[in-house]
């Protein structure tokens, strides 16, 4: 039997269609929120101390945010036309976050270092965030969102080592 190839002819175009600077930004943002799903899984496993279960619970959060975040974006970059590339070697490649430690950690040190990446994270979306809105409002949405969220992650989990009235931020109404 013979087959036919039939030629598929495409008529419509897509009526946006991202720059390579909005999808350099965007592959940016989910290979932070990729690396911090990571760390946060490891610290997740590896933290002991006072205070571990409710900060293993949080880590829980943090991961979870972290996960549906980066899936928001990789699908918002494929709804735009640039392909997504969360493969481990990229991931720590291009990553803006510090690496996380490989052993136990203590659950002090472990704040420091999830709240870090938190940081790190809300500092690339802040960071690309007006090129991207100029472009594209509607990934711009999404990273109001991400921010709002880890901005939110960190506050609460930073606050674990802090000391009230002696700490780094001090109160603005000083």
């Amino acid at each position: 039997m013979t087959q036919t190839a039939r030629k598929t002819t495409h008529t419509a175009h897509p009526a946006f269609q991202a720059s390579q600077q909005l999808g350099d930004h965007l592959q940016q943002m989910l290979v932070d929120l990729t690396d911090l799903h990571l760390q946060g899984k490891q610290a997740h496993w590896n933290v002991v101390g006072k205070n571990f279960r409710d900060l293993h619970l949080a880590l829980d959060e943090v991961v979870d945010a972290a996960r549906g975040f980066s899936d928001d974006i990789a699908e918002r970059m494929r709804a735009v036309y640039v392909t997504p590339d969360a493969r481990s070697a990229t991931v720590a490649a291009r990553t803006t976050l510090s690496e996380f430690p490989s052993d136990e950690i203590d659950t002090a040190d472990c704040v420091d270092a999830i709240t870090a990446a938190l940081y790190a994270v809300a500092g690339t979306a802040r960071r690309i965030h007006d090129e991207v809105d100029a472009e594209d409002p509607t990934s711009a949405d999404m990273l109001h969102g991400i921010l709002e969220r880890i901005e939110q992650l960190a506050w609460m989990i930073d606050a674990e080592n802090r000391v009230a009235n002696s700490s780094i931020p001090r109160s603005m109404h000083e």
